[in-house]
Order: C-alpha cells, then structure tokens, then sequence
C-alpha cells in the first residue's frame, strides 16, 4: 500500500514537472532578425522563425526588466526570445519579456 502511494506520488509529481517544461517551449521563439524599426519606448524586431512563421517582437527596456537586460538587436542576428504572444487578424506578435540568446 505504501509503495502504491510512492509510486502515485511519482507519477503526479513527474506529470507537473514535464507539463512545466512544455510551457516554457510555448513562450518562446527562435530565428532571425529580418528588420528593426525603432519607436519611442523601444523597438520591434521583425523575426522569421525556422518555420518561416513571421513575428513582430516589441522589445522595451520596462519590459525585459531594466537595462540590464535591454540589447538593441541588429539585421542578420540570430535570436531566441521569451514573452506574451498576441495575434491581429494578419500578423502575429510577442511582447518580449527576455531576450534569452543573441548570436
């Protein structure tokens, strides 16, 4: 009887932590930087995923958590971003929360 509960207690802990990882992967997008166009509290970057998906990613210094975290993305840099997707009725966006790679 124990081990049945030990056993249940590992399958619901293994369930949440895989589900967790999952959630991670949706928030994120990878690809290249194909324009920037600058505003006024930042700017947004125009990146084509792998999957040729096309994303418009507005990048503020509030909302990547100061400056510390804050990098001016360029043309032809690859990227990997992390934030609130949202959709229009033609174009998909993300509010990026962190810039997780820069290469």
């Amino acid at each position: 009887m124990k081990n049945l509960k030990r056993i249940g207690a590992l399958i619901v802990l293994m369930t949440f932590v895989i589900s967790c990882a999952c959630m991670k992967d949706k928030n994120t997008i990878s690809g290249k930087v194909e324009s920037v166009e600058f505003g006024k509290d930042g700017y947004t970057a125009k990146i084509n995923t792998d999957k040729n998906e096309v994303y418009f990613a507005t990048i503020s210094i509030v909302n990547v958590g100061g400056p510390e975290h804050y990098k001016v993305l360029k043309q032809g840099d690859e990227v990997s971003l992390k934030g609130e997707f949202w959709k229009t009725d033609t174009e998909k966006h993300i509010k990026v929360k962190e810039i997780v790679s820069v290469k």
